[in-house]
């Protein structure tokens, strides 16, 4: 910061009250005084409150509950830290998911129990899972015996996909589903075309979202959506995309985002962009990298042309609580896939 010249000093702490208040300083650690940073918090407010509980902040004359007390913010802090970036110092980096739609095409020729053992072989520990059939179940098996197939392979699945057109209309079956297999979110996993025709949809979209979120809330579950492309694109003569309505629109204490990294990049954004206008929204991701020729292809994690590193360099800031390795198309063996993928993430994302 531009120091002020030297006829601009005055003695009753206006200059240490610039230098204080700068947001770097107090990111850093150095020591402030809260006197002087209250004038600064109005401008700061929403960026500083995100890093209280993320940084070591050493405060003087007054302790940390005083400060956000005087600050009129008690409250509020305690909702943020609660229910956008808690989670995320929770984040176990031994813990590697896999979407078990990655292995869609073997399940019906092997059977889902087949397919959780390799899956657990290759190195993983958590699954998200998809294919939710109502009284059939998940591929035909109650979700009983789902949950016993998954503790029979020390596999956990904090997570899975459930469509927006069960939820919306109360959703209590889905929801006893995931509760039955310990899941944390139920993650709506896209939209039919009529919820995301124009802004104005999106606009009621996210009002039914707000309404899943209550119900998941109640039921001690946690609600996320996941991004394809598509919620990306412009509407003619609009600024605003989809997918920038349903972050403003939807209450950050009910639902939250599972980003898909490589729906994200293909619909022209830049994830750690998104990570830094919305901290602690993407409690989830989709870990799936592009082919470098043909971007319409996944690839394994490490071969593509997403780089990986930074993104999972800054998982406090997105609130990251779960990831899951994606891959929809492969050009090798399944299994050698999935295993490379883990391999990569292990050694270069998780030090």
């Amino acid at each position: 910061m531009t120091q002020p010249r030297p006829a601009e000093r005055r003695s009753d702490g206006d200059d240490a009250t610039r230098r204080n208040c700068c947001p770097k300083k107090i990111l850093t650690g150095k020591i402030i005084n809260p006197n002087s940073f209250f004038k600064c918090w109005k401008k700061n407010s929403l960026f500083l409150l995100q890093h209280l509980y993320l940084s070591k902040i050493t405060f003087t004359m007054i302790s940390r509950r005083k400060f956000l007390t005087q600050a009129g913010l008690l409250t509020t802090a305690t909702v943020f830290s609660k229910d956008l970036f808690a989670e995320s110092t929770r984040f176990n980096r031994t813990k590697i998911g896999l979407q078990l739609y990655s292995l869609r095409d073997e399940i019906p020729v092997v059977g889902l129990d087949a397919v959780l053992k390799k899956i657990a072989a290759a190195g993983y520990n958590t699954v998200e899972m998809y294919g939710y059939g109502g009284k059939n179940g998940f591929f035909n098996k109650s979700s009983k015996a789902t949950a016993a197939l998954l503790k029979a392979n020390n596999l956990t699945a904090p997570s899975g996909h459930y469509g927006i057109e069960s939820l919306v209309n109360g959703g209590q079956e889905q929801i006893d589903a995931a509760l039955t297999l310990g899941h944390k979110y139920m993650v709506i996993p896209s939209l039919p075309e009529e919820m995301c025709k124009d802004l104005d949809s999106y606009k009621r979209t996210s009002e039914k979202l707000n309404k899943i979120g209550t119900t998941c809330k109640k039921n001690k579950l946690k609600l996320a959506y996941h991004n394809h492309a598509f919620e990306f694109e412009q509407f003619a003569g609009q600024a605003q995309t989809g997918y920038d309505i349903m972050l403003k629109e939807t209450d950050a204490a009910l639902v939250n985002f599972e980003m898909d990294v490589f729906w994200v990049v293909t619909g022209g954004r830049n994830p750690l962009d998104l990570f830094k206008q919305h901290p602690g929204r993407f409690k989830l991701w989709h870990v799936k990298d592009m082919d470098k020729v043909n971007k319409d292809l996944n690839t394994e994690i490490g071969s593509g042309s997403i780089d990986f590193k930074p993104i999972f360099a800054q998982a406090k800031l997105s609130g990251l609580d779960y990831f899951f390795v994606e891959q929809e198309n492969f050009s090798m063996d399944s299994n050698d896939s999935i295993k490379k993928s883990n391999s990569y993430i292990r050694k270069n994302c998780l030090k």
